[in-house]
């Protein structure tokens, strides 16, 4: 009985635990992280109204900013790259240029690659209106044969999320 209660107990914690969700147009403009407030004494909040989610969102503004509505709009130079022919043990680099092609800040909050052999080096400032950045990825190319990779970057536009390919062809 005591196990019983035990695991339902740690079942409840997991599921309140994993609940937590990351406000990305709380990092505009503060470049905070996810443990900093994102607001001070000194700098007052507003509420605005969300749409997508029907919930008020507050964001912090300071005497020099000015309160961000909507989402950005996202653009790349290209969304897939082919390396080509690499041998067995070398390593590839690109650039994929990102674009905001919006009216508010693009927050690149999070780039993961679908294998440990592809490294994605994310945008650490928030890209602005306009504005462009380099987003480097290095492929080792570790395993014989035709690769693909997906790099899925988390940002705060509408659709929260955004895939890149990377491909080549392993020689040995």
């Amino acid at each position: 009985m005591k196990k019983l209660m035990l695991v339902a107990g740690f079942a409840a914690l997991s599921l309140v635990a994993c609940n937590k969700k990351e406000d990305a147009s709380s990092r505009i403009g503060n470049n905070v992280t996810a443990a900093e407030p994102t607001a001070t004494n000194n700098t007052p909040a507003t509420t605005q109204p969300n749409a997508a989610a029907g919930a008020p969102e507050t964001t912090a503004t300071t005497a020099n900013e000015t309160p961000q509505n909507g989402y950005p709009k996202i653009a790349f130079n290209k969304t897939t790259h082919d390396f080509g022919d690499l041998k067995k043990g070398s390593k590839g680099e690109f650039e994929f240029i990102i674009k905001n092609e919006g009216t508010v800040d693009l927050v690149v909050i999070d780039a993961k690659a679908s294998c440990g052999c592809t490294v994605p080096e994310k945008p650490t400032a928030p890209i602005k209106p306009g504005k462009s950045d380099k987003m480097k990825v290095v492929f080792s190319a570790n395993s014989p044969g035709l690769q693909s990779k997906n790099i899925t970057l988390t940002t705060n536009t509408q659709a929260g999320s955004e895939m890149l390919t990377i491909k080549a062809n392993v020689i040995e």
